[in-house]
């Protein structure tokens, strides 16, 4: 954009942007700080504004975000395939498939091989059934599943989905940890496939960090981070 004036305009409009979430920032957090970055950089008091696809407060990565009339747009980024990097960690669970949580069982490790863990990528690769986390923003009967399980209620029934698992790549091994990159269709948990993962492993799993590097064809590498986003439109 050519001018402050320019810029403004087609924020108004409508306008994608790139965003590479920071760590701990809910996708709402993120939505919010631009917001208001808009109407003390630029002015702009009212502006229809939201995110193509939520992202876990303790994963980074991309999010896009929508303003104006391209808000109109947001279901079909939301559809689009989705690629990840990330860390699972062997031998314990917890009761969100993550660290929001803390550990609660521990399950042995000597016995897995380089093969074993192969082989279970393999097996969760294709078209899957796979079952939420309970902690999650799944609705069950209108509420949001993670509502019911910060109750303690974690017997609530939650169906599972069908989603296919395009590429499941092994990057890492340095037991208790595991690095992988994945390539996923919609409305795939990574949190989920890191359970099932410990599972064919006879042992357990939780995801220790995520990271999402690309939404369709658009890239973390080519997002602002917030703050360099905040200097764009300083400028």
């Amino acid at each position: 954009m050519n001018s402050e004036k320019q810029l403004k305009e087609s924020l108004v409009i409508g306008r994608m942007l790139l965003l590479d979430k920071p760590y701990q920032w809910t996708s709402f957090d993120v939505v919010n700080k631009i917001r208001v970055l808009l109407r003390y950089k630029l002015d702009i008091k009212k502006i229809k504004i939201g995110h193509a696809g939520t992202l876990d407060p303790l994963a980074t990565g991309l999010l896009i975000i929508c303003t104006g009339q391209m808000t109109k747009s947001i279901h079909e980024f939301q559809n689009m395939d989705k690629e990840y990097t990330g860390t699972f960690y062997l031998g314990a669970t917890t009761p969100s498939f993550d660290l929001e949580t803390s550990p609660d069982k521990n399950y042995p490790i000597e016995h897995i091989t380089k093969k074993m863990i192969i082989d279970a990528t393999k097996l969760l690769t294709g078209k899957i059934e796979q079952l939420p986390p309970l902690y999650s923003a799944k609705k069950i009967n209108g509420k949001r599943a993670y509502k019911y399980a910060r109750k303690g209620e974690n017997e609530t029934p939650i169906k599972s989905n069908p989603v296919h698992i395009y590429n499941f790549k092994i990057t890492r091994i340095e037991l208790p940890e595991v690095d992988f990159n994945i390539e996923c269709s919609k409305g795939t948990y990574i949190r989920s496939l890191a359970r099932d993962f410990g599972a064919y492993l006879q042992s357990g799993a939780y995801l220790k960090s995520l990271r999402r590097i690309r939404i369709g064809k658009y890239r973390v590498c080519d997002a602002f981070s917030l703050e360099q986003l905040e200097k764009f439109l300083k400028n």
